[in-house]
């Protein structure tokens, strides 16, 4: 996989910070999307993994080779999530796909990880929705309840330290902690 070095950040045209910025097909969609991963993922034990990626796949998820997605792991959007072979969504780890994510081969989401790619435009009185991509690399981590702000891009083979805070970008084979996330070391080759 290519490390991008920008991402594109959206405006969402929204006429009052009470109106959805979503299309009709797209409301409905999320509103099926969220029944059918209740009543036929969420419970599903660990070895269900290929019928979670069916039901995935089913809901326009960019899926190659064979991630692995816990059934208690939280999607919002599935047609915005692209996994590569090996990747892993941890235990109620949360994509916020409010706009695309993207995580690399061998890439792991631990636990209550949390990526983000929504946030609002706070100039503007209607708080439109700002939407901007989120790339994970290759055999990147990102620990534990840690959390990946909008338009973040994670290098290959990057730690991401348990509850840290990613505000910018994560260049390959760096381990980040802390609130921000700073460099703390890199990764032996």
């Amino acid at each position: 996989m290519t490390e991008p070095t920008a991402v594109q950040k959206t405006t969402h045209v929204q006429a009052s910070p009470y109106t959805s910025p979503w299309s009709l097909r797209e409301r409905i969609g999320i509103m099926l999307w969220s029944g059918a991963w209740a009543l036929f993922c969420a419970w599903t034990p660990k070895p269900l993994n290929p019928w979670r990626l069916f039901v995935l796949r089913c809901f326009g998820a960019k899926i190659s080779g064979v991630p692995f997605v816990h059934s208690r792991a939280r999607i919002q959007i599935p047609w915005k999530l692209r996994l590569a072979h090996r990747a892993c969504l941890g235990d109620r780890a949360n994509a916020y796909t409010l706009g695309e994510i993207t995580i690399g081969e061998g890439a792991t989401i631990a636990q209550e990880a949390y990526l983000c790619t929504g946030t609002h435009d706070f100039a503007s009185p209607v708080l439109p929705l700002q939407t901007t991509p989120i790339v994970i690399g290759a055999n990147a981590f990102v620990g534990v309840r840690a959390i990946v702000l909008p338009g973040i891009i994670i290098g290959e083979r990057a730690v991401i330290g348990a509850g840290a805070v990613v505000t910018k970008n994560v260049s390959a084979n760096s381990i980040v902690a802390g609130n921000p996330a700073r460099v703390i070391a890199t990764r032996a080759l």
